[in-house]
């Protein structure tokens, strides 16, 4: 099987779980105990923490440890917008967020805050003008993913940071779980957002990591209450071998990433200038947006037809997120940014990660013109 399914989901790197193996193996005490063996646990995630901190460039104490993107997200939305609603009681999104973050911001709306979408252009990417029309200075938490799960599409995140904090007291939370490790996060420096998240699976890391960073000392609510662990953020006995095995996962996505984006930017532009040669095929990510996730659709057919036809040629692709594809409504991303009726429900999704080839993708276009031979007749 060739897997091109990387942004649902990436294999752990061998020396990602060796690290996990050992640190279990080693430092299995509850890094909360005062006995030496806790101690030697708790040296072990205070080193982890501070490798992350150094890489994203920001202080140990404002990494947060995490089971992954759903909950990072949960916690910065929630937690910034409850301890923070003197500031305001608005809430901005944009229209192609991650679940997590569009279920949170539902959430909150239960609670009193009102919510507004911010609108996409049609690759994809947020209209500036409509983000100034809506930031209000009553707005207290803006939250605008780096990149977008299913199309790839690249938000211009430093403008934003800088419009949030010029026209707002808002917190700019960024999603940063489908960029890091792809393309470069900026986290530091005042056009920089104050908080973003990361998961670890998606970096070649274990299910059940991530992290949720914080730019500087702010005021946060948790929204997991018990024995005060990180530093009081997020209670619960932590998990200092996934933590640990997340660090070395940060630390080998940050080194790969620029040789990584240069072998995806070519793969993704060769799969572009392929499917143009059917003319039932609308290619929905942009050569501008993110290098490993290349989106289209095909018209009048619908993806899991092209999925389960793949996957008999040996190729494993997606229909869209993840996180809703067994759900058969049409994407709210596709919604947003406006695909015609005949081609939105034939949406699927290629994301590259390790070991992806050239050869890789030779027998992926062999596989896709036999299927679309196939199912289509033109």
């Amino acid at each position: 099987m060739i897997y091109l399914d990387h942004s649902a989901t990436t294999k752990p790197d061998p020396a990602v779980l060796q690290t996990f193996i050992q640190a279990n193996e080693r430092f299995y005490a509850n890094p909360a105990s005062l006995h030496q063996m806790g101690v030697e646990a708790n040296t072990l995630l205070s080193r982890s923490r501070e490798q992350i901190a150094d890489i994203i460039k920001t202080s140990p104490l404002q990494i947060i440890f995490t089971s992954g993107g759903s909950e990072s997200n949960n916690f910065a939305i929630k937690g910034l917008a409850r301890a923070n609603k003197h500031r305001g009681k608005k809430i901005l999104v944009s229209a192609i967020e991650h679940a997590s973050v569009l279920e949170s911001a539902k959430a909150l709306e239960n609670e009193g805050f009102i919510v507004e979408y911010v609108n996409v252009d049609e690759n994809g990417v947020i209209l500036i003008d409509d983000l100034k029309k809506k930031l209000t200075k009553d707005t207290v938490v803006v939250s605008i993913m780096h990149v977008n799960n299913e199309m790839g599409a690249v938000q211009p995140v430093s403008e934003i940071a800088k419009i949030v904090h010029q026209n707002s007291r808002a917190f700019y939370h960024m999603d940063a779980v489908q960029s890091f490790g792809k393309i470069p996060v900026q986290f530091n420096g005042e056009d920089g957002p104050d908080a973003i998240t990361v998961s670890g699976h998606k970096i070649n890391c274990l299910k059940g990591t991530g992290f949720l960073a914080l730019r500087k000392q702010v005021k946060i609510q948790p929204i997991i209450h018990g024995g005060g662990q990180e530093m009081g953020f997020r209670s619960g006995t932590v998990a200092v071998p996934q933590d640990v095995a997340l660090a070395k996962a940060v630390r080998l996505a940050t080194e790969k990433q620029p040789q990584k984006a240069a072998q995806y930017s070519k793969l993704r532009d060769e799969l572009h200038e392929f499917f143009k040669q059917f003319p039932y095929v609308r290619v929905l990510s942009s050569s501008q947006g993110a290098p490993h996730i290349i989106s289209c659709a095909v018209q009048g057919l619908k993806g899991e037809i092209l999925v389960n036809a793949m996957q008999h040629e040996g190729i494993i692709i997606s229909t869209s997120s993840a996180c809703s594809s067994k759900d058969h409504t049409i994407s709210h991303v596709v919604k947003a940014i406006q695909v015609e009726p005949s081609y939105e429900k034939g949406v699927i999704r290629m994301s590259l990660g390790e070991g992806i080839s050239d050869e890789d993708i030779a027998s992926f276009k062999t596989a896709f013109s036999k299927v679309m031979h196939q199912v289509k007749e033109f």
